[in-house]
């Protein structure tokens, strides 16, 4: 059965969606499972002794890669165990996985790939991802912003604004812009997108990790380097803790110390106070952004949330204060997945025109770009396209780095990247 994929590969995970071709038309996009364990696909790396890469799990950290999509466009590459690695190489890596796992399941490979990307990103970073891409067989993979896609998969849902903007809280990164409709009746971004390279989901997970540290500081310090130890398992239950304050007033972080167990009760109210500055910082940056617009929140059809962290009932309680209409998705972390499938099954099958003009807004929109192969940029005057928060570097000299080699459960054969000696 024919069918679309949709990936999104944000710096803490990594999320899929496909849309299949049935009865004649494009069915709504469904999450897939990229790996056995719950919840979605991290976005790390390790580097085994081998030179092969396993995808979604950690160890020794010189050896683990971690939140590689922000350092794309980095003239410094990565280094694991001694070796220097492109960020955007690693990214590829990660798409070619996940398409390869797609394509085991489903015994057939995908009509189309759209792949979401920071709606921060110019035209420098992206042709960087395409470079990657094409190495690994995926020249002909689609780009679109992830506020773009955001908007993409409320619309594969029902929603049917105009003029909405996108709140995407991610593990790491925070981003929000304005999105729109246009005469194509496809969605765009307006103005320049406001990004936080620095807060998201772990940001929360520290916060709360400190209230515990403190909590039982003098528990910590009777047990000695047992102590130590024991706080590594520290980040993964804070994040638990978390993820059950989002449903529950109440919950408890539960460590095994050498001198037995112990909890440390926190009530969501407690939670909330710890990450209250910086989840007030985000609604903050899109209220910027609809007044840079010349609207007010009330204008909006709708705030659409996207990303894991955006779960956590202060982000709504905060925008509603702020006078937000909120729209919400079930799953918000596989928003973006979902509406890259769906933009994707769009282009193979675009709908009519819409009857009455697009919705407009007051400042220019940057249209959303399409697939391409790579390719030299052309002669000329810039464009919306190539506009970003901050100037982007100009392209550098190639490096030669290692070969990367897929973890021997996927098919696709390895081509060296491309370059020489900088």
């Amino acid at each position: 059965m024919a069918y679309v994929l949709g990936i999104d590969i944000g710096n803490t995970s990594t999320v899929a969606a496909v849309a299949r071709h049935r009865d004649g038309h494009w069915g709504h996009p469904e999450p897939v499972a990229l790996h056995p364990g719950p919840g979605p696909l991290p976005s790390t790396l390790l580097l085994a002794s081998d030179g092969t890469f396993t995808l979604g799990e950690s160890g020794e950290s010189e050896r683990t890669a971690r939140s590689v999509l922000a350092r794309v466009g980095d003239h410094v590459p990565l280094l694991l165990a001694g070796e220097r690695y492109r960020p955007e190489t690693l990214v590829a890596l990660l798409a070619a996985h996940v398409v390869d796992q797609v394509h085991g399941a489903r015994g057939a490979p995908a009509e189309l790939v759209v792949l979401s990307h920071p709606a921060s990103w110019g035209r420098y970073r992206r042709d960087l991802l395409h470079s990657a891409l094409w190495d690994y067989g995926l020249g002909e993979v689609t780009l679109l912003p992830r506020t773009v896609t955001v908007a993409e998969g409320y619309a594969a849902r029902g929603f049917a604004g105009g003029v909405a903007a996108v709140y995407a809280l991610g593990g790491g990164t925070f981003e929000t812009t304005l999105v729109r409709r246009n005469s194509r009746d496809r969605y765009e971004t307006v103005g320049v997108p406001r990004t936080l390279a620095r807060l998201g989901g772990d940001d929360f997970d520290e916060a709360l990790a400190g209230h515990v540290r403190t909590a039982l500081a003098r528990d910590l310090a009777a047990a000695g380097p047992g102590g130590r130890t024991a706080l590594r398992r520290l980040p993964a239950e804070c994040e638990r803790a978390k993820r059950e304050l989002t449903v529950t007033s109440q919950t408890d972080v539960a460590l095994s110390l050498p001198t037995g167990p112990v909890r440390v009760p926190v009530t969501r109210l407690e939670f909330e106070e710890l990450i209250r500055p910086a989840v007030q910082t985000t609604v903050e940056l899109l209220a910027q952004a609809v007044r840079d617009a010349d609207l007010a929140p009330a204008q909006l059809d709708g705030v659409l949330l996207a990303g894991g962290a955006s779960r956590v009932p202060l982000v709504a309680e905060l925008l509603a204060t702020a006078g937000f209409p909120i729209e919400t998705a079930p799953d918000p972390q596989h928003t973006a997945a979902a509406g890259a499938a769906a933009a994707g099954s769009r282009i193979l099958s675009p709908r009519p025109l819409p009857a009455g003009p697009p919705a407009t807004a007051g400042t220019p929109a940057t249209v959303a770009p399409t697939s391409h192969r790579p390719m030299a940029r052309t002669a000329g005057p810039p464009t919306a396209d190539d506009l970003t928060p901050h100037e982007e570097p100009p392209p550098r000299p190639p490096i030669r780095y290692p070969p990367l080699d897929l973890p021997k459960r996927s098919r696709r054969k390895l081509v060296r990247s491309r370059g020489h000696e900088g």
